[in-house]
Parts: C-alpha cells; sequence; structure tokens
C-alpha cells in the first residue's frame, strides 16, 4: 500500500490560476440565439478512465449467446470466479476492514491499532516509516528527519515486540505493508511470535513483498532486481513450508495504478507480475499448488465506478484462466484470486479535502460490488498529513455504513449480468490480455522492466491524464471545476515531532549494547554465506534477528554482497 500523493493537489493548485484568467476573459461575440431545433439532442461521446467508449445504451445485443455467456460469469465461488471467488460472499463473512496504520514509535501505532480494534476494524495493516522501507537503521545518516514520519519505526526485534504488544497474533490478521527490506520484518514478526510460544504456521496475514511493482512504480529497493527476485523466492519456499495461514506475496497493482496507469494497464501489469511469481516458485522446486492458495493480489479503487468493478471481475476470470491453462494449476484454491483494495489516494485533492470523503465512499462501494475481500479507505485529510484519529475514524465508519445500512452485501454479485458491465468486463480484459501478450513477447516482466517498458507505458498514461486535467477535459471538483475563491480551509493535522526519532535512536544504541555482539558477527556472516551460495535467505535471516542482528545490518549484507541500483529512468 502507498501513502496518498498531493500530486493531483499540486497541479489542481496551478489549474486554479489558469481557470481563473479563462473565466475574466471577454466573452466571445455571439450572433442571435438559434431557433429551436426541436428535441433532437446531441449525445457527446464518453469513455472510462482508461479510455475504453461507453455507448449510451446497452442490451442483450451486447452480449453472446446465453451458453457463451454463462461459462464467461459461471456462478460465485466457481471457475472463472468472475462473479467472486467465494458461494456466499458477504452474505457469509463480510469483508475485512484493514485500516493502514503506522507512525511514530512502535508504541504510538500500536495504540491506533488497538483503538481501530476497539472501532470494529477486523485486520491489522501496518505502514512502515521510510528508513524501516530502505533498510537503515534509525541512526543512519539517510534516515535523520524521517525516522517514525511517514510510518511506525522499526528495526529491532524489540521494536516488533512492542508495535504487536497485548495483541494476539494467532487471532488477529496483519498485512505488512514492506518490500525491499520485507525478508527482516516478516523474521522480526515470527520471532515474535515465537517468543510468545506460538508456532509460525499460527500466523495469519500477509506480506507485500512484491519487487516487480518496487521496479516499476514505487521504487524502493536495496540492491538490483535479480538478486531481489532471489530473496522473495526464498520468502515463498519458506512461508509454503512453515506458514500456511500466510500470503507470502500481495502482488500490488495498486502502487502502480497511483504512478499513473489506467485500469487497463493495473490489471495487465499486475497479472504479469503474478505469472513472473509463480514461475519464480515453480523455479525453486515448488508444486504450484502447494503455493498459488496462498497468492493474493491488492488493487486500486478509483473515481470511474463501473469500470473499478468490471476490472476486478476481469482480473478474477483471466487469473482463474492463466493458472488452469497456463500453470496447470488443480486446486480450486489455486484458481482464485483473493484481493485486498484501497481507495485511491491519487485521487484525492487539497483543495475542498471534505469532498473526499465522497471520493472515497464512493471508491469503497465499488470495491464492495467489485468483490473484494478487504479493503482501506482513506481519510479525507491524507493530502494534508497522515490520518488523524478522527479522520481515520471516519474513513472506517465508511466501511461500517456500506456493510450494516446500504444493503449492498444483501445479495451475491447484485451487478451480476447487467448488460453494461459485463461487456465493460469483456473489453477490459481483451486490453489487458493485449499486454500481457507483449510482456510475454518479451520474456516476462523481469524483462520488461530492464527495458524500461511499464514504466514508459505508466509514465506516458500519466501525462496524459494529467493533460486532460489542467486543460479541463478531465474534471475534478474543487479543482477545475467549482472552485473556491476565498482561502482554502484546511483540516486538523496530525503532527508528528522529534520525539520518536530520539527515542528509536536511543532505544537502538541501549539494544546495541546489550546483545552479544559475537551472536551477531555469526548470524550476519550465516546471511552473507547465504546470498554467496544456495542456502534459503530467508532461514538465515530468522537465525541473524534471533541473535540480535538490526533491519539496517541484515540490509546492509545485501547491499554489500549483491550491490545498490540507480534507476536509469526509463522514459
Amino acid at each position: 500500500m502507498q501513502r496518498p500523493g498531493l500530486f493531483p493537489a499540486r497541479s489542481g493548485r496551478n489549474l486554479e490560476f489558469r481557470m481563473e484568467d479563462k473565466a475574466q476573459a471577454p466573452p466571445e461575440a455571439t450572433g442571435p440565439a438559434p431557433a429551436e431545433q426541436g428535441p433532437a439532442t446531441i449525445v457527446q461521446e464518453r469513455h472510462t478512465l482508461s479510455g475504453l467508449p461507453c455507448k449510451t445504451v446497452y442490451g442483450p445485443a451486447d452480449r453472446p449467446a446465453p451458453a457463451e455467456e454463462a461459462a464467461r460469469l459461471g456462478q460465485p465461488g466457481a471457475y472463472p470466479f468472475t462473479r467472486g471467488p467465494h458461494e456466499t460472499m458477504f452474505r457469509g463473512k463480510p469483508w475485512t476492514m484493514r485500516m493502514f496504520s503506522g507512525f511514530g514509535t512502535p508504541e504510538d501505532t500500536n495504540q491506533r491499532f488497538r483503538y481501530l480494534l476497539s472501532q470494529g476494524q477486523t485486520g491489522l495493516s501496518t505502514a512502515f516509516d521510510m528508513p524501516t522501507l530502505m533498510g537503515f537503521d534509525p541512526d543512519h545518516p539517510l534516515s535523520r528527519g524521517e525516522v517514525g514520519r511517514e510510518g511506525v519505526a522499526v528495526a529491532t526485534l524489540e521494536d516488533m515486540d512492542r508495535l504487536f504488544a497485548d495483541i494476539p497474533l494467532d487471532k488477529v490478521s496483519t498485512s505488512m505493508t514492506i518490500n525491499a527490506s520485507a525478508v527482516v520484518a516478516l523474521a522480526f514478526y515470527v520471532a515474535v511470535a515465537e517468543a510468545r510460544g506460538l508456532s509460525p504456521s499460527q500466523l495469519q496475514g500477509t506480506i507485500q513483498n512484491d519487487m516487480f511493482k518496487e521496479f516499476i512504480a514505487q521504487k524502493e529497493w536495496i540492491c538490483p532486481l535479480r538478486p531481489h527476485l532471489r530473496i522473495v523466492g526464498d520468502m515463498l519456499v519458506y512461508c509454503t513450508r512453515h506458514m500456511p495461514k500466510w500470503n507470502s506475496i500481495s502482488i500490488s497493482g495498486y502502487h502502480i495504478r497511483e504512478a499513473g496507469a489506467t485500469a487497463v494497464q493495473e490489471l495487465a501489469f499486475t497479472l504479469a507480475n503474478g505469472i513472473g511469481y509463480v514461475e519464480i516458485g515453480r523455479a525453486a522446486g515448488l508444486e504450484v499448488d502447494d503455493f498459488a492458495p496462498r497468492l493474493s493480489f491488492f488493487w486500486d479503487i478509483h473515481n470511474d465506478f463501473f469500470e473499478e468493478i468490471a476490472k476486478l471481475r476481469a482480473a478474477r476470470r483471466m487469473w482463474a484462466r492463466i493458472m488452469r491453462e497456463r500453470f496447470g494449476a488443480r486446486d480450486p484454491r489455486s484458481l482464485r484470486l483473493r484481493a485486498h483494495s484501497q481507495t485511491a489516494g491519487a485521487s484525492l485533492t487539497a483543495q475542498q479535502p471534505l469532498n473526499n470523503t465522497v471520493r472515497v465512499t464512493l471508491q469503497a462501494l465499488a470495491a464492495v460490488l467489485g468483490g473484494t475481500q478487504s479493503l482501506h479507505t482513506n481519510s479525507y485529510d491524507e493530502t494534508y498529513a497522515l490520518p488523524t484519529e478522527d479522520a481515520a475514524t471516519l474513513a472506517l465508519r465508511t466501511q461500517q455504513i456500506i456493510a450494516d445500512e446500504s444493503g449492498v452485501s444483501n445479495v451475491v454479485d447484485p451487478l451480476g449480468g447487467s448488460y453494461f458491465v459485463e461487456s465493460l468486463t469483456d473489453e477490459i480484459e481483451a486490453a489487458a490480455q493485449t499486454y500481457l501478450d507483449r510482456i510475454d513477447g518479451m520474456g516476462g516482466m523481469a524483462n520488461a522492466i530492464e527495458a524500461g517498458y511499464p514504466q514508459r507505458e505508466i509514465a506516458n498514461a500519466a501525462y496524459d491524464h494529467q493533460r486532460k486535467v489542467e486543460c479541463g477535459e478531465q474534471i475534478v471538483v474543487g479543482v477545475n471545476k467549482y472552485q473556491h475563491r476565498g482561502p482554502e480551509i484546511s483540516p486538523p493535522t496530525l503532527k508528528i515531532d522529534e520525539g520518536p526519532e530520539q527515542s528509536q535512536l536511543e532505544r537502538l544504541h541501549a539494544f546495541r549494547a546489550r546483545r552479544s555482539q559475537a551472536a551477531v558477527t555469526r548470524g550476519l556472516d550465516d546471511v552473507r554465506r547465504a546470498c554467496e551460495g544456495a542456502h534459503n535467505i530467508m532461514d538465515a535471516v530468522l537465525a541473524a534477528t534471533r541473535s540480535g542482528a538490526t533491519l539496517g545490518e541484515v540490509c546492509d549484507v545485501f547491499r554489500n554482497g549483491f550491490g545498490t541500483y540507480k534507476d536509469p529512468g526509463h522514459l
């Protein structure tokens, strides 16, 4: 998951000046009013945000013969899972309400976790700060001023223990949004659970661990792509053997979409990444049905209501076909695409921030009607800072009102059979398949990334969208239409002072002072040897963290052994 950015808000402020200038321009000369032309109406051409054309009305002629339609749709919980991965969907179990949270010290975030659980949240989702994500300890020069700012600071086993204090790890599902240093975070979590008398097999949750999308979109890495994929593969093997309830990879379209991709590109590139991970698992000697059931996906739910619903439906159908026809999967669980969704941070605006509550509500409703398994709803104030407790509560209440008051969960797949929704699902699938075929022709996603292909496609799409916003072709309420002419009123914001950074520095130094340096050195040497040889890196990292190695120390082994990476800027 990714924090919403300010890019739309910044561009919108520039746009306001242009729109004001335009509004003050003298009107063009016009002749007499035209005579009435009768009831005929000129219907403007409309497209989805991905550029797919929308007809004025859809009907039976837009759908295939009944037998073919039935094969495309199936039934909920049955191949090809277009209508949902589970038979009873939300009639049987509501989606997991999993709010993304993290700031300051582990205690700060633990308090927010426990507050949200007390308010009805049903799963945890952890946001880490930038030093943790990039594999640096708080005392590294690059960490200065960033510790605890955009997420929680976790550098040691003790930090992870504090983060989940008084939270039963065998009862709560935990998601950790971390990638480049994910192997260390997972090792910390397992070691904390073991210290509490739990087995790794009892833990349920997800580690994002999606390095393809990091090199495509989010740009957080420690070493080059291929070594990162080696680590991902070793984590996949470890989780398959020891953590049967744990999702070893959350294959993430969210960051790809937030970087500027269209819904079609998000779907295609994410499925291509998923294909790459299945190939990594098989190359590691795993049977596809042993690990594929624990792969999960993560989608961005943007403003185009029906396109987002159709995207989720197309994703399930395409993944089921890929797993059965391409990889020979036989276990129905391997064919089911299970997904977490998050409302689109990039759609939020700093102008008229209360409007964001409406955007988030519509996006959340689209995620539910599209059949998501869990959901994070963004807070309306996230274009200004990390969400306040009140804003996060309102975002959670948005889901609860949809679940308990709207009635949308009364019927499984209520939009199934809609002429428009099914036609749009087919169109998105066909457009995404074109991208998949192109990536296959390049030899897979790793080769495509190294050639800069998805990066260029996303950059072009982002430019095109912003151009449409700047010229007013794409309306953003409060930004290029219906603007306030007076000063903008900012919401209350959460402020993070320097206290957490100082606290984490003191704790880190005290932790290092009381550990056995000899044991740490042996543990880090074992990690280095695993990187150089064929031993499982996850096993070595877990042993090193038990001995007291910090996150930064383990990641330094990766930097020294695998080298570092600089983005060549494929534009």
